[in-house]
């Protein structure tokens, strides 16, 4: 998103750990790091969000993460690794430890960050690929979807509706104050203008984004935040 706002969030700590240089990156959600081992993540070029330990099954890595006290989330990517803490009470500077020495000693062992499946579970909706459809998805690939990786998050594509763009935001997006922002000003306006058919960008939403939302809610309101 960084990219697509005035704003930057580039402030980026180096860590040794185990003979590893990983980076820790700040993101435009206060409740999400992005973190950078150095080494590729996965090789796929796919991005996998994992929002519990239970359907982190996929992943040897992101299962230890979520060992770690206060981890709530993980967002793995082609070479980074987003953490979300579980809420405000949960301090960077006492996680952030073990989650360096979590990953270093994962990426030293040689092991695969995400197993590899056959077909991916859970596919969008069949819809006619038409003209428009491919360049919506064309933009979102190769425009929009790098700059909001460089963030520690992703933007997937939902469908296309009577001018309205469905998406979904994950990683550190999620819950961001700034993604609104990004949609309308950013996104938004990127769309519409390549596909003029493309008159509105809207977040599709789940219980557990609501509840990020709330958490961040909190953190503003604790620190005195206003828009």
């Amino acid at each position: 998103m960084r990219r697509l706002l005035s704003s930057r969030f580039a402030n980026r700590l180096p860590q040794f750990v185990r003979s590893m240089y990983i980076q820790m990156q700040e993101t435009p959600n206060p409740m999400s790091m992005k973190f950078l081992p150095g080494v590729t993540v996965v090789s796929d070029s796919k991005t996998y969000d994992f929002t519990s330990a239970a359907n982190a099954r996929q992943s040897p890595l992101a299962m230890r993460l979520f060992r770690i006290e206060g981890v709530k989330s993980v967002f793995v990517g082609e070479d980074f690794v987003t953490i979300t803490k579980r809420d405000e009470t949960v301090d960077w500077a006492l996680i952030r430890p073990d989650i360096f020495s979590t990953l270093a000693d994962f990426f030293q062992s040689g092991k695969e960050a995400v197993k590899s499946v056959a077909a991916e579970a859970g596919a969008a909706e069949a819809e006619e690929e038409n003209e428009t459809v491919s360049m919506i998805k064309e933009i979102l690939e190769t425009r929009i979807r790098p700059m909001v990786q460089e963030d520690g998050g992703d933007i997937i594509y939902v469908g296309f509706d009577d001018g309205v763009v469905k998406v979904k935001l994950q990683g550190s997006c999620t819950g961001c104050p700034s993604s609104s922002i990004t949609l309308k000003n950013g996104i938004e306006n990127m769309l519409s203008f390549y596909v003029p058919e493309v008159k509105q960008v809207i977040e599709v939403k789940t219980d557990e984004d609501d509840l990020v939302q709330r958490e961040l809610d909190k953190f503003e309101k604790s620190h005195g935040i206003t828009e």
